[in-house]
């Protein structure tokens, strides 16, 4: 069985939102970036693989049959600006459509246990993305879509997504705030982008409890992210007992990026990554990682590496991350549905 699965397409890099917003931090460097720190890397027994794009079908596990149409329509009659933060071109439903094949590839690939964990380095990002809403540089929510094909297609019973992008996933917690097969969990700064996501929003009805929101204050660094992902992400999951793993694996609280306040480094994402990964293989299940944001180009290439690096190594984490005073809020919060 091949180690890992790295996904990507040359489509990623033709969508480009500067057309109707100059300034616009989503641009196509960010992929040559990742790609320039992968130039050396050891691949080892990872595999490249082209995504495929999305059928209309998978997309509407998710969207409406409307908004697949509108954004298609839009980018045929050569694009537009959707809201202040989003904008499509030519290529965009292109983009947009093998983005989401990739991460429904990888998660087939994944459940025929063709690999332990896959990657998809693609572009447009998903996790905002709702049912009949294009937003914050998504267009369709590629994570949601690879969850769902999961459960309705490939036999999987419950599936664990964590998102670890800076803004919280309000598109996918949507996807799923009346679901119980489906284990939500958003570590997000808060207040920022899109303003949603407070620690007492748990889900709705049958899905109350299997939505976890922890939200950081500006200025949060590694302690406090390995906290919360040690003494309260994980043993949650662990209860949840998932057939998957999948992860919305922005990097933009890492300190250099320009978009939000969080101080994370480099080695924070690698051993975030790392206990993400003792999590999956002690309960032998595959794990999957989608691209979200991440909008300094160096800090993200070298993101990008230490984390495949992670999720397909051998090195144990570290223990033991320290009980801190928000961790504890959200314990209590979380132990409300799930023992900790």
């Amino acid at each position: 069985m091949t180690a890992g699965l790295y996904f990507s397409h040359p489509s990623s890099l033709e969508h480009d939102p500067r057309a109707y917003s100059p300034a616009h931090p989503d641009t196509p460097e960010r992929l040559r970036a990742i790609e320039r720190a992968l130039a050396g890397w050891d691949w080892g027994a990872w595999q490249r693989r082209e995504a495929p794009a999305a059928s209309e079908a998978e997309l509407e596990l998710i969207h409406s049959a409307r908004h697949v149409r509108a954004i298609a329509e839009l980018c045929r009659a050569g694009g537009a600006a959707i809201d202040p933060d989003t904008a499509v071109g030519p290529a965009s439903y292109r983009a947009g459509a093998h983005a989401a094949g990739a991460a429904c590839e990888m998660t087939r690939a994944l459940m025929a246990a063709e690999a332990s964990v896959g990657f998809c380095a693609v572009r447009p990002s998903g996790h905002h993305a709702e049912a009949d809403r294009a937003m914050g540089f998504c267009l369709f929510n590629n994570v949601a879509i690879a969850a769902e094909l999961a459960i309705r297609a490939l036999g999987v019973g419950r599936v664990f997504v964590l998102d670890w992008d800076v803004h919280h996933g309000n598109g996918t917690a949507e996807a799923f705030r009346h679901r119980a097969d489906v284990l939500f969990v958003s570590i997000h700064q808060s207040p920022l982008y899109p303003g949603t996501g407070p620690l007492d929003d748990c889900g709705t009805g049958a899905g109350e409890g299997f939505t976890i929101n922890l939200p950081v204050p500006r200025g949060a660094e590694e302690e406090l992210w390995l906290s919360l992902l040690e003494h309260v992400v994980l043993p949650a999951a662990v209860a949840f007992a998932p057939e998957l793993v999948l992860l919305s694996a922005g990097f933009d609280a890492h300190a250099a990026d320009p978009l939000a306040d969080c101080r994370l480094q480099t080695s924070s994402f690698a051993e975030m990554a790392r206990l993400l990964r003792e999590m999956a293989r002690a309960a032998q299940i595959p794990l999957g990682a989608v691209l979200e944001g991440g909008y300094e180009p160096q800090a993200l290439g070298e993101c990008v590496r230490a984390t495949l690096d992670a999720l397909g190594g051998e090195g144990k984490a570290r223990a033991g991350a320290r009980v801190l005073p928000e961790t504890s809020n959200a314990a209590a919060q979380v132990s409300r549905y799930w023992p900790l």
